[in-house]
């Protein structure tokens, strides 16, 4: 299990100048690099006799560009620029590696054929953070003891440890972040134990939970979870600060100033909305050791007219921060295909057609009635217990029986980031 913890810091002044220093210059070797793979791209797409005269580069192509040239070239570049030697050789080195995920991500598509967009080149100020990838090692560039993180070519600075680092777990990697509040230390640390999923047959408590946007979330017994609105009752007010940047002149400090004022709001409502997250996720998992959520295209939905309110629950968050919390407790999350959730009776299996409008799920075969999302949380939780292998009983109960129809289970163990 891998977990992330992440501290405040407290440099000084020459300190924030020096951190400030490395961002712009790695942020100068991204788009050097970038640019880079991007020409060697452009002059070997095609043939030599097929190219266009007007918009194609004619000459001698150099060899392939990859990870290892350009990190071989690291020498050179300090040679022609000396500020680079001030830099932690490793930071470089992960600035690389991670423009090379980012190019692959591009250029290979995963399992399920998809692509990642293609690398940016990045404006002053888009870099913010660089990382260590070696802590408290006799050849590490960070080392964090008594309160205190040292930094390889930065200094000492104090670090608020708001929660103390847990017992066990060996610490990975160091990312220095550059938010609109200060500076942070993330902490990467691995434990090779993991915690065993309950066994199926110790279920006691399974629930299913529909996520909407009249209620956050309503669960198959009738709870529900009110929605928040974090950024709708936030708006009128960003758009006050928004209005105000428009009439600063472009570049200037106050202008600057401005855009650090939205940064922290947008950092505040951010905030707000993950903390209510990580409430809910463990209230579920406190209260219940079985949890059936829906497989939901967030990408989809957000392309709908409901797109701001979509975002602004911000379903696939709660979810991701929901299965973090549910590895760390033994507890298994399953996921399953939100297809005619709404429409299936829960009682009978009949189709009941209804807007969005239609709150109150009335089927005209069985007589039910019953809120429309407590009725989507109780199809989500039998399509799970069918998928695991736990058929619901006519009393209520669960019986392990082989299921008529398998889902896929999306419950993973055994590494997550928990932030």
């Amino acid at each position: 299990m891998i977990l992330t913890y992440c501290y405040r810091i407290k440099p000084s002044a020459e300190q924030e100048v020096v951190m400030l220093h490395t961002l712009e210059w790695l942020r100068r070797h991204w788009n050097y690099a970038l640019g880079q793979r991007l020409d060697w791209l452009r002059r070997t797409r095609c043939r030599i006799d097929r190219c266009s005269l007007v918009s194609e580069p004619i000459g001698d192509i150099s060899e392939r560009v990859t990870y290892y040239t350009q990190q071989s070239a690291l020498k050179e570049t300090k040679q022609l620029f000396p500020e680079y030697k001030t830099i932690w050789a490793e930071a470089q080195q992960v600035n690389l590696q991670r423009l090379n995920r980012a190019w692959e991500r591009w250029l290979v598509p995963d399992r399920s054929g998809k692509r990642g967009g293609r690398p940016r080149f990045k404006k002053p100020g888009e870099l913010r953070s660089f990382v260590y990838p070696r802590i408290n090692c006799p050849k590490a560039g960070a080392h964090l003891k008594e309160g205190i993180l040292k930094l390889s070519k930065i200094g000492g600075m104090r670090v608020i440890l708001h929660r103390p680092l847990p017992n066990g777990f060996k610490l990975k990697t160091c990312t220095i972040v550059h938010k609109a509040d200060g500076w942070y230390c993330c902490i990467s640390m691995e434990d090779k134990t993991v915690p065993d999923p309950l066994p199926l047959d110790e279920v006691k408590s399974p629930i299913g939970v529909d996520v909407g946007l009249k209620e956050f979330l309503t669960t198959s017994m009738g709870e529900t979870v009110p929605r928040q609105q974090t950024y709708r009752k936030a708006q009128r007010h960003l758009a006050r600060q928004q209005q105000k940047l428009a009439r600063q002149q472009k570049g200037s400090k106050n202008a600057e100033k401005q855009k650090n004022r939205i940064a922290r709001v947008h950092q505040r409502l951010g905030r707000i909305r993950k903390d209510f997250h990580y409430n809910t996720a463990h209230h579920l998992v406190k209260n219940h050791d079985f949890i059936a959520v829906e497989d939901l295209n967030i990408k989809g939905l957000a392309r709908t007219r409901l797109s701001k309110s979509v975002l602004d629950a911000a379903w696939g968050q709660f979810i991701t921060i929901l299965d973090a919390v549910a590895v760390k407790c033994g507890i298994r999350v399953v996921k399953v295909t939100p297809h005619g959730t709404s429409v299936d009776c829960s009682n009978c299996g009949a189709k009941v057609p209804k807007t969005l409008s239609i709150r109150l799920h009335q089927c005209h075969r069985c007589g039910l009635e019953m809120d429309r999302d407590e009725n989507a949380a109780l199809n989500i939780l039998m399509r799970a217990l069918n998928a695991v292998g736990l058929i619901v009983s006519a009393c209520g109960g669960q019986e392990n029986t082989q299921p008529l129809k398998q889902e896929a289970e999306c419950w993973s163990g055994v590494q997550l980031s928990l932030f």
